[in-house]
């Protein structure tokens, strides 16, 4: 029953994005791509993780609906702008809104959807706006400062673990802490189980994201919807290749910049980084973190105040995204 009423939740996130009518609006060249991103669907994890915490906290979900909508939006328009800095050419197994039409038409849509993300929190209920709109100004300003660290990342040797997890704290994690924390209020939670609800999305983020470097390389193409190692190919500064800098002896160091440095057959640099983080244990040791992060996300949605069948729910989305493959 409860993996059925999160597909219902996706149904109604899935309607209130149809109900924006993104295809028939003027002028074209701006709303097509928008509505391109929003069709293609992805897992509405985080407007159905904030639709579960107002069902959580309250039976009426017509409060949460639109806020919710509001942090699938945002979450979208950052991808596309992602897309942009990456040069990423596939998202979600379809060409990127720069590679499908051009660069300038994705950053100009890509700012129709943060205003249109604007337009759906601004939308709630008049009692909750302001603290909706605290919550939702904060975390947008948070993820951009998370894009800036992981682009400064780029020209930067070596970052350590510490300045990692910050970075992915704000880039990723504080979206889905916001979109518990926003649920929450909208059910009319107290301020401590708003507050232990957004520090349990913080911790599901973080294993989150450490998943998603893991599925970068290790996952499945056809499932992950991308080509396995891109982050690899880019010399990205995931907790992969972090971690693997902190352990790694002089020797493996000096092969993990060689590779980085030449221009290498993309098919055997990945195979060459696969071979080095097997070397160092790097795998499991990005596994160990991500499920100790999944636990902690667990033990801060115990401890909120509603009956544990309350909550049943949203621990079973949680240990499905434990044992994800994509």
């Amino acid at each position: 029953m409860a993996m059925q009423n999160i597909e219902k939740l996706r149904e109604i996130i899935d309607r209130e994005i149809e109900q924006m009518e993104l295809a028939s609006r003027r002028p074209n060249e701006l709303y097509l791509p928008v509505d391109y991103v929003l069709s293609n669907g992805g897992k509405r994890l985080r407007p159905v993780l904030s639709l579960l915490a107002c069902e959580l906290f309250s039976g009426n979900l017509a409060s949460a609906i639109k806020p919710a909508a509001a942090i699938e939006v945002f979450h979208n328009f950052t991808l596309l702008h992602d897309d942009i800095m990456d040069k990423a050419d596939i998202r979600r197994c379809r060409p990127t809104v720069h590679k499908k039409w051009n660069e300038n038409t994705a950053i100009l849509s890509g700012d129709a959807m943060m205003v249109l993300s604007y337009k759906l929190i601004a939308a709630a209920e008049r009692e909750i706006l302001p603290v909706l709109l605290g919550v939702f100004n904060r975390t947008a300003l948070e993820v951009c400062e998370g894009q800036q660290m992981d682009m400064n990342f780029e020209t930067m040797p070596v970052v350590s673990e510490e300045m990692y997890l910050e970075m992915i704290r704000l880039k990723t994690s504080v979206l889905i802490a916001a979109a518990l924390e926003i649920g929450a209020v909208c059910g009319g939670a107290a301020q401590k189980d708003a507050s232990l609800m957004y520090q349990s999305g913080l911790n599901l983020g973080m294993a989150f994201q450490i998943q998603d470097d893991l599925l970068d390389l290790y996952g499945d193409q056809e499932k992950f919807g991308k080509k396995p190692g891109g982050d690899v190919l880019l010399n990205k500064k995931t907790f992969l290749l972090v971690s693997a800098f902190e352990k790694a002896n002089e020797q493996t160091t000096m092969r993990i910049n060689e590779l980085m440095e030449k221009e290498n057959d993309p098919d055997i640099k990945v195979m060459e980084f696969k071979k080095i983080f097997d070397e160092l244990g790097i795998r499991s040791l990005a596994e160990s973190r991500a499920e100790s992060f999944f636990n902690k996300a667990l033990e801060k949605l115990h401890a909120t105040s509603p009956a544990s069948s309350r909550k049943s729910e949203l621990m079973e989305l949680i240990k499905t995204l434990m044992a994800r493959k994509s």
